[in-house]
């Protein structure tokens, strides 16, 4: 499962009673606060809960952004994509492609 399936969404859920303006503002802390620790590598998100920036670019164009893949990405990183791999990514590890595959098996149904 990617980080882009439906999220099942409740409208029992509290969180859909959270008024938009708050959502977005939280939103857009958290796309600072990763754009501020660039040593919390994707791999690293992805093995640990399961999304990481480039799954915020999709659900940003899941919500209606109506910029292209690319142009998410930039928005989420703060710069071109290929930009951020070249000077924060590192290749990742046999252990950390094994996290994130064993962390996007639990996102079934939810994510």
């Amino acid at each position: 499962m990617s980080c882009s399936e439906n999220t099942n969404a409740d409208a029992a859920d509290p969180l859909e009673t959270l008024d938009d303006a708050v959502a977005a503002a939280a939103f857009r802390r958290l796309v600072r606060h990763l754009r501020h620790r660039h040593d919390a590598q994707n791999i690293d998100l992805m093995g640990l809960s399961g999304f990481c920036r480039n799954c915020l670019a999709d659900w940003i164009r899941d919500a209606g952004y109506a910029g292209d893949k690319a142009q998410a990405r930039e928005v989420i990183h703060g710069m071109p994509a290929g930009e951020w791999k070249e000077r924060f990514q590192s290749e990742a590890t046999p252990e950390q492609l094994a996290r994130m595959e064993a962390s996007l098996k639990m996102n079934s149904g939810t994510h």
